[in-house]
């Protein structure tokens, strides 16, 4: 069951919203209900618990998704790859740096705890 709320955004986010719900052919209140998603379920490294830190340190990408992501990075070396495989390669890409990042992040937070030597 959905609940209703009203919001008022700043004309800036709500402007970028609009942006982003145009370029993806979505409508605004899918992109907001993404956004606010994700902001949920990717709480700030900072405030987690440093088991889950280090987790987060040690991150990698499913093996099953490594798999696809290497395949497809080689053929699209190749130019083999045809517009869905290129789609897919996308996402997977996003995927994959957005793993980077967090990791780089977790990383960070766990020198700056003391759960990590800086040269490890």
């Amino acid at each position: 069951m959905a609940e209703i709320v009203t919001l008022q955004l700043p004309e800036t986010l709500a402007q970028r919203g609009k942006e982003i719900a145009a370029f993806t052919h979505q409508r605004l209140e899918d992109v907001l209900l993404e956004f606010i998603d994700r902001a949920i379920t990717e709480l700030p490294i900072e405030s987690l618990p440093n088991e889950q830190v280090l987790a987060l340190c040690d991150m990698q990408m499913e093996t099953e998704q490594q798999e696809v992501f290497s395949d497809l990075l080689a053929r699209n070396q190749d130019g083999q790859l045809n517009e869905a495989e290129v789609r897919q390669l996308d996402e997977l890409m996003q995927v994959y740096r957005k793993g980077l990042v967090r990791k780089a992040r977790a990383l960070k937070v766990a020198v700056e705890r003391g759960l990590k030597s800086a040269l490890t």
